[in-house]
């Protein structure tokens, strides 16, 4: 059984259910209608756009084509987490950037590779919309432990300078900080992986369904899909943490000014 297509016809009527927020808005004054309209375009845009482009990246088939459009998908999430984050570029842009591109391509590789099974591991079906579902876990994860770590610091930096003082490391100095920057980030994950099932069902899960796949097989995608996010997320934000600690701090150990100027 094959997946009942959208019309365009049928996706403008879809689209109208965007008037009842917009509704309520205006009603509360909430000045949250123009944000609203203009991010609802630009979602249609792009993602028919990427949709136009994703065709022929599955014709064409190509490795490095894959490996390129990951690469663009990297320095989108760099960009945008940077932005997010308000820290200075030559702080953060680079171990971002190598954060996210080194544990997506362990984790996503090791999932191809060892759990799916493929001789072909490039295979546009199924590298792409992996590495598609890794980076966008793993930039939501990056910037709220990023912003709870810097402004951890920035808030109690008598603290660090106390432990330092008290003959701690460097490393047992900013554990604290980590320690927080990690607890606030992961909360949501693990509440959301508690319930999946049971009060949601997730949106890879139905779509699978819903494109003819079998209950089983999805669920199965599923959990190896939610793992996985779950894995990259902790290891791309430790790998970033460690590459941006000395564009962080001096030679001496005291905190660099990290924020961008308003």
């Amino acid at each position: 059984m094959g997946t009942t297509d959208i019309s365009y016809v049928s996706l403008a009527v879809g689209l109208l259910l965007l008037a009842i927020p917009v509704y309520f808005f205006y009603r509360l004054k909430a000045k949250l209608i123009c944000s609203t309209l203009l991010a609802a375009a630009r979602m249609v845009v792009q993602l028919l756009l990427i949709g136009l482009y994703l065709r022929y990246l599955f014709e064409w088939n190509s490795p490095l084509v894959n490996f390129v459009w990951v690469l663009l998908m990297v320095l989108v999430a760099t960009f945008t987490a940077t932005k997010r984050t308000g820290l200075r570029v030559r702080t953060i842009a680079m171990p971002l950037f190598c954060g996210l591109l080194a544990t997506a391509m362990a984790v996503g590789m090791y999932f191809l590779v060892f759990v799916l099974r493929l001789g072909h591991p490039f295979d546009a079906r199924y590298f792409v919309p992996i590495m598609g579902i890794l980076m966008g876990n793993m930039l939501s994860v990056n910037v709220i432990a990023l912003n709870a770590f810097y402004d951890g610091l920035q808030r109690e930096q008598q603290l660090y300078y106390y432990l330092l003082g008290n003959g701690a490391t460097h490393a047992e100095a900013i554990t604290p900080f980590a320690r927080q920057a990690v607890e606030k980030s992961f909360a949501p994950c693990i509440a959301n992986m508690a319930v999946l099932g049971i009060v949601s069902l997730p949106g890879t899960m139905i779509g699978q369904i819903l494109g003819g796949s079998a209950p089983g097989i999805a669920i199965k995608y599923q959990m190896m899909i939610t793992v996985i996010t779950f894995s990259a997320s902790m290891l791309s934000l430790m790998l970033v943490l460690y590459l941006a600690d000395r564009r962080s701090f001096d030679a001496y150990g005291r905190l660099r000014g990290v924020r961008r100027k308003a």
